[in-house]
């Protein structure tokens, strides 16, 4: 079964997710959780006969013919280290109508953690470092918890930190809103109380972790994270167009300007943060095929570095994820894939290697509604051809009660809600269609879950569970009205009735809607608001949980 979706969803900038959609990619990303005991060596050169067909610009350019005249995209692809094709589809700068080439530079949002990763690797290497070193030893800007965060934690999200970003959001300033640089992060970081879990315990994708490690490596290496990455990487391997958007107002030539649709036409979506090693790389697709040829040609750091990189995160209690330093180990219709992919304001990007054929795939766009992983899957299925196993389709298994599962849950760690339908002798769950293998497990291909005693289990074990819907009178809703405030995400959340609707205010002028789910639970644009009561019945505390925070407190004022 594929596991290589948790990067469907990475943070947009400015942007937000219907509660719906949030659900569904929510269920995507708990998938972490399954596979790398395999071994991650290629097998010899001389055994692969990956060979690129005589029609693969043909094939490849009607995926990317829609971009003519308007953003888009450029592609890259390698087949054992030499690059087999390269272009650009689109517009780099809709003003001066200057054509997108295969060495137009781009933001490619989360790709940027692998390089990051790398970074702190080599560190260890040199042994200036520890990856089990706690990161209050370097960075003691960072809370004390119960449990010692460790560098190793911050590399496989596995700290438990929350998302700064996600914080920000809730407290009516997302990314995108205010020009923030690293100080900003770590006065986020220092507020927080509490952790979305206990350090090794779970796995939560957040871009804390990858901002702390580029801080960590300027304090250790006593080098600003640009001039280390570019002489202990970039230089090496020849990525001569690569550098980091450590501020955004400097001049990079030949740079995509970055959109989002707008209408008929498209508006300026540009990063404009000095925050890094998240994201925040500026690259082209020929500078990530260099760097994916280290993996087999290691000139940086070695076999050593490589296999280090290539290593799963492990939980607590022996779990394994599939979600090494920076990169996402997994296999997309039955053939290895090790991949990333990322999205920052307008831009998006996604960068793949095969190792098994050889092959590798990048994709950088400058447009919102692009989706690179879509589109590198389109051009390696161009080149991996007969490797590929068949898209399956599975005929659904009869079960018994099947009506019986439809209806809300709840889940358990977030409390985001998710509804579940019968159709045709399946279960939709959001917009996804779940197929029933057996009288208790049901997939889709990409994820799979089994019914336990009437909950909903997915693979690393998160539950739902079934819970009433709610539908509170207008008043009813009065008893949530009041002031809520966190001294963590330094802003007060004001409830009031407006009309017959519940509505929240996180900002002045911003007011939002509070959709009743379940008792005490809403749906909003800014994640799960829960009014928590006391013994005695009174709401005391709202509690606000989106996929990278899941659990922020509000004190009733």
């Amino acid at each position: 079964m594929a596991t290589i979706s948790i990067f469907r969803a990475p943070l947009q900038q400015g942007g937000s997710m219907s509660i719906l959609r949030a659900c569904v990619a929510l269920l995507i990303a708990l998938l972490p959780l399954s596979l790398t005991a395999q071994s991650l060596t290629p097998p010899p050169l001389a055994a692969r006969t990956l060979t690129a067909p005589p029609d693969a610009k043909a094939r490849i350019d009607r995926h990317f013919d829609r971009f003519t005249g308007r953003p888009g995209c450029a592609v890259g692809a390698a087949i054992d280290g030499t690059t087999v094709f390269a272009a650009g589809y689109g517009v780099a700068d809709l003003e001066h109508n200057v054509p997108i080439t295969a060495d137009t530079i781009f933001e490619p949002g989360s790709v940027s953690k692998q390089f990051t990763a790398a970074a702190v690797l080599l560190l260890a290497q040199q042994g200036k470092l520890s990856l089990d070193d706690p990161i209050r030893k370097y960075i003691p800007e960072v809370p004390e918890y119960e449990t010692p965060i460790t560098i190793r934690h911050l590399i496989h999200h596995t700290s438990g930190l929350r998302d700064w970003g996600s914080v920000a959001a809730i407290g009516g300033w997302p990314r995108g809103t205010i020009a923030r640089n690293h100080d900003d992060v770590l006065a986020i970081v220092q507020r927080q109380k509490a952790l979305n879990y206990a350090p090794g315990a779970e796995y939560s994708y957040t871009n804390t972790g990858y901002n702390l490690a580029a801080i960590l490596v300027s304090r250790v290496s006593e080098k600003p994270f640009a001039e280390f990455t570019r002489e202990a990487i970039f230089t090496p391997l020849g990525m001569s167009s690569s550098s980091w958007r450590d501020d955004f107002r400097r001049i990079v030539p030949n740079r995509a300007i970055a959109y989002s649709p707008s209408g008929t036409s498209f508006m300026l979506n540009m990063p404009f943060e000095n925050v890094y090693g998240n994201g925040a790389m500026l690259t082209t697709v020929g500078d990530l095929l260099r760097w994916n040829t280290n993996f087999t040609d290691p000139k940086v750091g070695g076999r050593a570095l490589v296999e280090l990189q290539l290593r799963s995160g492990v939980l607590n209690d022996g779990r394994n994820t599939d979600y090494a330093a920076g990169l996402g180990i997994g296999t997309w219709r039955g053939v290895r894939e090790i991949s990333h992919s990322g999205a920052t304001a307008g831009y998006g990007g996604w960068l793949a290697r095969y190792p098994d054929q050889g092959l590798s795939v990048a994709i950088l766009c400058n447009v919102t509604n692009a989706n690179p992983p879509q589109l590198g899957r389109d051009v390696a299925a161009v080149y991996l051809g007969a490797a590929l196993a068949p898209p399956t389709t599975t005929e659904p298994v009869a079960v018994k009660g099947l009506q019986e599962l439809s209806g809300l849950y709840h889940n358990l760690r977030n409390h985001a809600t998710l509804t579940a339908a019968v159709d045709n002798g399946r279960l939709r769950i959001g917009g996804a269609l779940f197929t029933p293998v057996s009288q208790d497990t049901f997939t889709n291909g990409d994820m799979r879950f089994v019914v336990v005693g009437g909950r909903l289990r997915l693979d690393d074990g998160t539950l739902f569970e079934k819970i009433a819907a709610a539908s509170p009178t207008s008043l009813e809703l009065q008893v949530y009205a009041g002031e809520y405030s966190s001294d963590e995400a330094q802003a007060t959340l004001r409830v009031a009735m407006q009309g017959e609707r519940l509505m929240l205010q996180n900002r002045p002028g911003s007011w939002l809607p509070l959709t009743p789910t379940f008792r005490d639970a809403f749906n909003s644009p800014i994640g799960v608001v829960r009014f928590l009561r006391d013994g005695a019945g009174k709401i005391n505390e709202t509690s606000v949980s989106q996929d990278r925070v899941w659990d922020l407190r509000f004190k009733r004022q």
